[in-house]
């Protein structure tokens, strides 16, 4: 399974590591997309095998725990959880 890509306005790199079945990361996607953010994500939960540890190491670079919602944005700056403010701020 690739990213998926939702169209917006281009305010920088986003990429978002999710779980299907997380209600934060779900309201993480509607932030994303009421502030019309162009953004990739993945659901980490839906993959399997070689794919699912690739994207695991992936995303350890950039939360070690290996917590959900994970958002990197311009593969710098990390925001992991639901921080409505954080995310606001930095898609400004």
């Amino acid at each position: 399974m690739p990213m998926q890509r939702v169209e917006g306005e281009n305010k920088g790199k986003a990429v978002l590591y999710a779980l299907s079945t997380c209600g934060w990361c779900k309201k993480t996607r509607m932030l994303l997309e009421d502030l019309n953010v162009e953004y990739s994500y993945i659901y980490v939960d839906l993959l399997e095998g070689e794919e699912r540890e690739e994207i695991v190491e992936q995303m350890k670079e950039w939360n070690s725990q290996l917590s959900f919602p994970t958002l990197v944005i311009n593969d710098e700056e990390t925001i992991i959880g639901f921080d409505e403010e954080g995310i606001k701020e930095a898609f400004q």
